[in-house]
C-alpha cells in the first residue's frame, strides 16, 4: 500500500529547529510581503530574484550582477537600497528580463534558515501563486513543511491562512497529524469568503496600513494573480 507523504506547518521560525526538514520540501511563507513580491517580479518577466539575508549582502550581490536591489525593515525602503518589497513596484514593463536582489524583515531570513537546516528543495509561496504551489506539492510527493515565516518571529494570522488555504488543497495526499495545520486549516475555512474584511484585524495590516499600504495587502491575499512557481536553485529563486 502507498504510503502518503507527510505536511506540517510551522507557525514560527523559531520552531524550524524542533524539526527534521532534510527529507522535505519546505514552502517559505511571508504573504506581507516578501513571497508576493517574489512571485509578481518573476511572473512578470524577472530573470530571476536572489534572496538575501541581510543588507550589505544585498547591496554587494546587486553590484555584482547588475541587479535591481530591494528591500525593506519593519514595512519600510531600507536606505541604500534602490526599491521596496511591495509587489505593485514589480510591473512588467519595469521587471522583465532584469535581475531582483531582495532582502526582508522575515521570509528571506527564514529561507536561509531552511537552507542552513538541510532542505531537500525549497519553494516560496503566497495568495497569488496559490494553484502552482499545490499542483507542485501533489505532484512531487514529498514530505512537505509549510513554514511560516510570521513577524520577528512572534505567529501572524495572514501567514497561517496561506497554509490553511494550502492544506485545505491538498489534503487528501499528505498524511497530516499536526495541530498547527489544523488550526491553519480551521482558520482558513472559516475566514475565506472574507478575507479583505479579516485581514484588516491583523496587527501585521496595522503596521503597513500606517505605511499606505492597503492595496499591497489586498493584492497579497488573492489568489492566483501570479501564478507560478519560485524555486530555489544554486542561490536564486527562478521558474523551472
Amino acid at each position: 500500500m502507498f504510503e502518503k507523504p507527510t505536511l506540517h506547518t510551522i507557525l514560527s521560525p523559531k520552531l524550524l529547529e524542533i524539526y527534521d526538514i532534510k527529507n522535505s520540501i519546505v514552502v517559505v511563507i511571508d504573504v506581507f510581503r516578501a513571497t508576493s513580491t517574489i512571485a509578481t517580479a518573476l511572473y512578470n518577466g524577472a530573470t530571476k530574484v536572489i534572496p538575501v539575508a541581510e543588507v550589505n549582502a544585498c547591496i554587494e550581490i546587486g553590484k555584482r550582477v547588475g541587479g535591481i536591489t530591494a528591500g525593506e525593515r519593519d514595512g519600510k525602503v531600507i536606505e541604500g537600497l534602490a526599491h521596496g518589497n511591495s509587489p505593485a513596484e514589480y510591473p512588467r514593463s519595469f521587471i522583465e528580463g532584469k535581475t531582483l536582489v531582495l532582502t526582508t524583515t522575515n521570509g528571506t531570513k527564514l529561507l536561509h534558515m531552511a537552507l542552513n537546516e538541510g532542505a531537500s528543495e525549497i519553494v516560496t509561496g503566497s495568495f497569488p501563486n496559490l494553484q502552482a504551489v499545490c499542483e507542485f506539492l501533489v505532484k512531487t510527493k514529498k514530505n512537505v513543511v509549510l513554514g511560516c515565516s510570521a513577524w520577528k518571529d512572534r505567529v501572524n494570522i495572514e501567514d497561517a491562512l496561506f497554509a490553511g488555504a494550502v492544506i485545505n488543497q491538498i489534503k487528501s495526499e499528505f498524511t497530516i497529524h499536526c495541530d498547527s495545520s489544523l488550526m491553519a486549516s480551521e482558520l482558513y475555512t472559516a475566514q475565506q469568503h472574507k478575507m479583505f474584511e479579516f485581514i484588516r484585524k491583523t496587527t501585521h495590516w496595522h503596521r503597513l496600513a500606517a505605511y499606505g499600504l492597503e492595496k499591497d495587502l489586498e493584492y497579497c491575499v488573492t489568489p492566483n494573480l501570479a501564478n507560478i512557481l519560485p524555486i530555489y536553485r544554486n542561490g536564486d529563486l527562478v521558474v523551472v
